[in-house]
């Protein structure tokens, strides 16, 4: 899937901001133009703040962020010796929150909003303030853009979700596990992945090694895919608050997987839909 990539211009340098995991990611590379470029990237990984800034935040967003690497790096940070890349940091921890993309004119060094929000303070607060700005900016310009075509899809989506009829299930679908060993011992955004997917974000790493590069198995979820997975969440959150364990809650995540997911392929065929 390729990345939806789009710009904002702050203090005269153009910044690049990517869609990853379904979030916002700002070009750090882009940010460090002015200030001496990567170097100044790898200055900042050396700070004990900012180390301890990207594992909390890794802790607070990432079920997979492994805590051993993090503590390994929080007690070597102030050393002489101590030197932290972003790929050093993501190949140890797990980490999402940095991503580094190789490449000539579309790599760098690439950062959750809230993570390069704080580079930007740390790299000057005029520039965070002007950065910020700017961001909201494009949000607001991409919301009065997709908004009319947004909401008229959700709605043919919503209604065809609640009327299919649909019997068969497709032969994708249909592979999907109807038990899960280990399930008790899921983390719950995992639960979610083998509702719908048929596996856990580690069981897809191992088998999409390149792919896995680049991104994680929402990144190359199709629309319809991340359409019934917020649907999912929801859902889950429901059945977590009328005090369902992970099986049960598991075994109903499946089954609305497939009403869903099959109702939005079929509809696949007829993007318009007959009236009601």
């Amino acid at each position: 899937m390729k990345t939806k990539s789009s710009e904002i211009t702050v203090s005269e340098v153009t910044i690049r901001v990517i869609k990853h995991l379904d979030q916002d990611y700002i070009c750090l590379t882009d940010m460090v133009k002015k200030y001496g470029g990567d170097i100044a990237i790898y200055s900042w990984l050396r700070n004990r703040n900012t180390v301890e800034f990207l594992g909390v935040w890794e802790l607070l967003n990432n079920p997979q962020f492994k805590g051993s690497g993090f503590e390994t790096f929080r007690k070597q940070v102030g050393l002489n010796s101590f030197h932290l890349t972003p790929r050093k940091w993501i190949d140890n921890t797990d980490a999402i929150g940095l991503v580094s993309k190789a490449g000539r004119y579309g790599g760098g060094t690439f950062a959750h909003k809230d993570i390069a929000f704080e580079f930007g303070s740390w790299l000057s607060a005029e520039f965070k303030l002007y950065l910020i700005k700017e961001f909201q900016r494009l949000k607001e310009a991409e919301n009065e853009q997709g908004q009319w075509d947004y909401r008229r899809f959700l709605t043919k989506v919503n209604w065809y979700i609640q009327t299919s009829t649909i019997q068969q299930i497709l032969v994708p679908i249909s592979t999907l596990p109807i038990g899960k060993q280990g399930i008790l011992y899921a983390a719950e955004a995992d639960i979610i992945n083998l509702a719908l997917f048929g596996v856990t974000a580690k069981e897809w790493k191992d088998k999409n090694g390149e792919l896995a590069k680049s991104g994680n198995i929402r990144d190359y979820a199709s629309l319809e895919q991340l359409t019934v997975l917020a649907n999912l969440e929801s859902i889950n959150s429901m059945l977590i608050t009328q005090g369902f364990d992970k099986q049960t809650r598991y075994e109903n995540l499946r089954k609305e997987a497939i009403r869903q997911l099959t109702a939005l392929l079929e509809s696949r065929r007829s993007f318009i839909l007959p009236s009601k």
